[in-house]
């Protein structure tokens, strides 16, 4: 779908498709509040969450993006055409100032397994055209073409990847974790504020900054996007409601609450998802027809703090039985859904490596992965082998490469694969990368693959089998390079693990 230029409407909503005329005024400019874009996510086979955020000047530093301090209507529709002649349901909404003018608007009583086309309307303006669709209903089991990403780090560089995800047109997008990044960094772009983040308006800027890319923003105007966060999004490798370091000081708990309200309001999540206080659930289940389950977890907000100082460590105490990196609950909820049986195929959306990764002969392993929670590890792989899942793929960010590995029953003695893992490579996290690393090893005999470049994870999944493709650029510290695969795999339905196409 071609991208429209921003637009205003004159007259009725209903009628915009004959009247809507491009900006011709620096005046008209200043005053358009989708500044932001707009985005949809949560997909079900009767509807989905659409978004958008009310800000002018998205960038002021109150963090309230130039709007009054008093509520606003805003229309919306849902259309079968991107045109807007067949509107299939439609409504209004009020954008208040304590949610920074975030709308969610979750739209239901719609066909499964269509596409459809979104649109808002606020003093007298109109927003950008996105593209949806609702899922597959349950009993039907069309193909997916999926797309998965993390760690956009905006100083580091273009994201020349959001673009070219954009350009793919795919059903679906993850998002994996660390949409924003919480330093002061300067880089290939500078970030505002211009030091670490703390409050709700730092974070409101910061996101706003983020969001204000137009390459990010087509990339949420094609699909609907499914995300779960990381570190970044708070501070980086904090756990719980334990801090990654020291430095600025404050209270953490008044600073996560923040930083979970911020991200609520820009992403295109349910009420379900509302925080509360420092709190918000973000673990959650969704269906694509009979094709696939997505148990998309959340191993930051409910994990103990990384054992032994944190870092890649000898560690004995990673072994605790008592260690998890998921919380009781989550890890109930999880196996209890795996358990279900509900599709083909199980995929988990989740944050850091999962598959065991040894970093030296001694047997370091990196204590903020799985890899420091290995009881937690183990009971979720025993678990899906129990309930007889045969069809799990795990997806990962986090690690700035591409990686492709092998899920063992035992990775000591390499018995039986088990599962597979594919992690994504970041967005422009870690610059340009190096096309020659290898970090493969005879120590990790189950990881099959690693590139150290940017870009993404396309996977296309029938019932029968998943082809894997890893996406890569040559440069993000140079706009707008080509997108190329790196490597491609297949996972056979019933038979995990990788094999060459």
């Amino acid at each position: 779908m071609p991208l429209r230029r921003r637009t205003f409407l004159l007259g009725g909503l209903a009628g915009a498709g004959a009247g809507l005329i491009a900006f011709s005024s620096a005046s008209s400019a200043a005053t358009y509040p989708f500044a932001l874009g707009v985005a949809s996510g949560e997909p079900a086979a009767d509807g989905f969450v659409i978004w958008t955020r009310l800000a002018p000047n998205p960038l002021n530093l109150d963090g309230f993006g130039g709007m009054p301090d008093q509520p606003v209507t805003v229309e919306w529709q849902v259309a079968n055409d991107e045109y807007f002649r067949d509107v299939v349901a439609s409504g209004s909404t009020t954008a208040v100032r304590a949610s920074a003018h975030s709308v969610h608007v979750e739209v239901t009583g719609l066909p499964a397994g269509r596409v459809y086309w979104y649109r808002f309307r606020a003093n007298n303006h109109i927003s950008q055209v996105g593209r949806t669709r609702t899922a597959p209903a349950v009993g039907t089991s069309p193909a997916l073409t999926m797309l998965f990403a993390s760690c956009a780090h905006y100083a580091s560089g273009y994201y020349t990847a959001y673009r070219r995800m954009a350009e793919e047109n795919p059903d679906l997008i993850l998002h994996l974790g660390d949409y924003i990044y919480e330093s002061g960094a300067s880089g290939v772009r500078a970030h505002l504020p211009t030091r670490e983040i703390t409050s709700l308006a730092d974070y409101r800027v910061r996101h706003a900054q983020y969001r204000g890319d137009v390459d990010l923003q087509a990339a949420h105007h094609v699909a609907p996007w499914v995300v779960v966060w990381d570190d970044h999004e708070v501070e980086n490798n904090y756990a719980d409601l334990v801090r990654g370091d020291g430095s600025p000081t404050g209270d953490f708990r008044a600073r996560r609450e923040a930083a979970y309200k911020a991200y609520y309001e820009h992403m295109p999540l349910r009420s379900a998802q509302l925080p509360s206080a420092e709190n918000l659930q973000l673990y959650r289940r969704l269906r694509w027809g009979s094709l696939a389950t997505l148990h998309m977890l959340d191993t930051r907000q409910y994990r103990m703090d990384q054992a032994c100082g944190d870092g890649s460590q000898v560690c004995p105490e990673a072994d605790d039985p008592a260690r998890t990196i998921t919380g009781t609950t989550q890890e109930s909820w999880l196996l209890n859904g795996l358990g279900q049986r509900l599709a083909t195929w199980d995929l988990i959306g989740q944050q850091v490596f999962f598959a065991q990764r040894l970093n030296s002969d001694a047997g370091a392993r990196s204590m903020d992965a799985w890899d420091g929670y290995t009881a937690n590890r183990k009971r979720i792989q025993d678990g899906w082998q129990a309930r007889g899942n045969t069809s799990t793929v795990v997806l990962t960010g986090d690690v700035h490469r591409h990686w492709a590995a092998n899920i063992m029953n035992n990775y000591t003695t390499q018995d039986k694969v088990i599962g597979t893992e594919l992690v994504t490579t970041s967005i422009t996290s870690g610059g340009d990368g190096n096309a020659t690393d290898d970090g493969t090893s005879s120590r990790n005999p189950h990881v099959k693959f690693n590139k150290n470049q940017r870009g993404y994870v396309r996977t296309r999944t029938t019932p029968t089998q998943m082809n894997v493709d890893f996406r890569v650029l040559d440069k993000v510290t140079v706009r707008d390079y080509p997108i190329k695969t790196a490597k491609s795999y297949v996972v056979q339905a019933g038979n995990p693990g990788l094999q060459n196409p």
